[in-house]
């Protein structure tokens, strides 16, 4: 059967008064082309994630912070509404620029809490988001070089280049391994050449994370829209433990 009959069919089962959503055989081929198109790269994103996921050996976003939503986040103090607000915005606009987020603070202060709730957001929509550990990532890397890896360095890099979101979480714990800011200062710049987000979740203040990512990626986390927020308040878990 021809295109042209298979027009026609349609047109002829169509309730009178209704107008078609194609009007000759060259839109709905077209139309066909691009469902193709669209298909192929959900497939190809479906896979890229699943790669990831065997080789890191875990999901995008931990058990433990899959439930976290803006609206279940502590927010007490002017500077956590602050976060809050701040973190709210970024989602909101996720798309519209490629400007990272530095989120710098102590442990318990609710880094990881607003990272998962900007991931979360992002996850409902129908973006990629994967959150990391900096050791844990270190380690995949080395393990790229052993025989019988499950991937190859070229590979983890290029998948974690193409997630929509990327946060790196826990940078400056190995801190001195020249390793991790080599690895880090590819995969960041690399991204934000590509125009894709990062993340990045660290206890580290301002000069000592510009020490170890250099000048250059610092300057390209913090431009168009990108944010540093300081967490420095008292641990929400050491709090509650009291």
């Amino acid at each position: 059967m021809s295109m042209l009959d298979v027009m026609r069919r349609l047109q002829a089962a169509m309730p009178a008064g209704t107008q078609p959503k194609f009007k000759n055989a060259e839109e709905l081929m077209a139309w066909q082309l691009e469902q193709g198109r669209i298909d192929s790269q959900r497939i190809a994103e479906q896979n890229r994630l699943t790669r990831l996921q065997k080789v890191l050996g875990r999901s995008g976003i931990q058990e433990l912070h899959q439930s976290c939503t803006f609206d279940n986040y502590n927010a007490e103090l002017p500077g956590q509404r602050h976060a809050l607000e701040k973190s709210k915005a970024y989602a909101n606009r996720f798309g519209s620029g490629f400007g990272g987020f530095i989120f710098s603070g102590g442990c318990g202060t609710g880094k990881n809490h607003l990272a998962a709730a900007i991931g979360n957001q992002l996850l409902s929509s129908g973006k990629s988001v994967l959150v990391v550990t900096v050791p844990d990532l270190m380690m995949r890397f080395r393990e790229t070089y052993q025989d019988g890896a499950k991937t190859t360095e070229a590979k983890l890099m290029d998948d974690l280049c193409n997630v929509d979101l990327l946060v790196l979480d826990d940078i400056g714990v190995q801190r001195g391994n020249t390793n991790e800011g080599v690895v880090l200062f590819q995969i960041v710049d690399r991204r934000l050449a590509s125009k894709k987000s990062v993340g990045m979740l660290t206890n580290l203040d301002a000069p000592a994370l510009r020490e170890l990512l250099g000048e250059r990626i610092m300057d390209r986390m913090t431009m168009d829209s990108g944010m540093w927020i300081n967490f420095d308040w008292a641990s929400y878990r050491r709090k509650v433990k009291s």
